[in-house]
């Protein structure tokens, strides 16, 4: 009786020091990640950046020499001028339509007309419409007063929105300057990165779910964002050059809207009835339309092209991907989303492929 007594005792002891290893493990991660979780989404961030710009600094590296730092500070530079150019713009269009807007309320005051009769035909809500465009005609302080609650709760909101869209730009700047760190080092990460992967998915498949990853976040930069960044461009430049008002809000609307998937005819048809109403019908609003119109349908063309080049993925894997990530995760899942679901397709499959060999009769 006395070995199995001893045997049990080692056999609990055993037991009791890989439980309290692994409980001092999972404390070691917790700690770790509470102290990692507030710098989470800028290190996200600049791993995506690093892994999308990291082709075009290899294509830089023998023109300029072997020197992936000046190369990888080059890169950020021209990037963050390339981002200031549409802030600028912005900036100066919002500025310039609150400008407008305060001097015709100092000259002219502001004038609302009366509803017309049409309004208040309208089923459900042409009575409700009428009344408060009625009142808004006659008595706008009154009006102004009586809903000051919510006009003050939606003012806050769209504040706090504005806030938030200018620390995700300077989010972003300081994303592109870690991600030229990361890029100053691109053969190390690389190696680092394919260790990991099969580290944890095994030798023979860990280089393949590295390259199917970096793949991923390239084909999602290329096929989402950077069609929202061209076709934002191409209309914008299109309003800027007609001089319709706000155009650098609603160039941003558009690039919000390319990388949301949404079409972005629900920018350009408003403009072009616009330009049509207060122009009339010319050569040059004939010529703007139909511009703006085939602009605003280019990702139709070139989404095919690059959504998932290079992937061994099917395109509507990576665009479900992108397309649940930002519904569950926001802009930062847009990228996350397809390496998930890509991830997934592929050790799916390689387990529906990897059958057992059956034995012959």
């Amino acid at each position: 009786m006395l070995p199995n007594s001893l045997s049990e005792k080692t056999w609990t002891r055993e037991l009791l020091d890989v439980l309290i290893r692994a409980g001092l493990i999972v404390v070691l991660v917790l700690f770790c990640f509470d102290i990692f979780s507030p710098f989470r989404d800028l290190m996200l961030w600049s791993v995506i950046l690093a892994i999308t710009l990291y082709p075009l600094q290899r294509k830089l590296l023998g023109p300029m020499g072997q020197k992936e730092g000046r190369v990888a500070t080059l890169i950020v530079l021209v990037a963050i001028v390339i981002l200031m150019v549409p802030i600028y713009l912005l900036g100066t269009s919002i500025a310039d339509s609150v400008e407008s807007t305060m001097a015709v309320v100092r000259e002219e005051g502001v004038h609302i007309p009366a509803p017309p009769d049409s309004v208040t035909q309208l089923p459900l809500i042409g009575k409700p419409i009428s009344a408060i465009w009625l009142q808004a005609s006659t008595d706008l302080p009154g009006l102004t007063a009586k809903y000051i609650p919510q006009i003050k709760g939606v003012s806050l909101t769209l504040l706090g929105k504005l806030a938030g869209v200018g620390m995700g730009f300077l989010t972003f700047i300081f994303a592109l300057i870690i991600a030229g760190i990361f890029m100053a080092h691109g053969e190390a990460g690389s190696r680092a990165a394919v260790q990991i992967a099969s580290r944890v998915s095994g030798p023979a498949r860990g280089p393949d779910i590295a390259a199917l990853c970096t793949a991923t976040i390239r084909a999602v930069a290329l096929g989402v964002v950077g069609i929202a960044f061209i076709q934002m461009l191409l209309v914008g430049l299109g309003f800027v050059f007609k001089g319709i008002p706000g155009a650098g809000l609603l160039a941003l609307a558009v690039l919000l809207l390319g990388i949301m998937q949404l079409p972005v005819t629900l920018i350009t048809i408003p403009v072009i009835a616009y330009v049509f109403a207060t122009e009339g019908a010319s050569t040059a609003t004939i010529v703007f339309s139909i511009y703006v119109f085939v602009a605003g349908l280019v990702d139709n063309v070139l989404k095919p092209l690059l959504l998932g080049r290079g992937v061994d993925v099917p395109m509507p894997v990576v665009l479900i991907g992108a397309l649940g990530g930002m519904v569950t995760s926001g802009i930062i899942g847009l990228f996350i989303g397809p390496v998930v679901l890509a991830l997934g397709y592929q050790l799916f499959w390689q387990w529906v492929l990897d059958r057992p060999t059956e034995a012959t009769q």
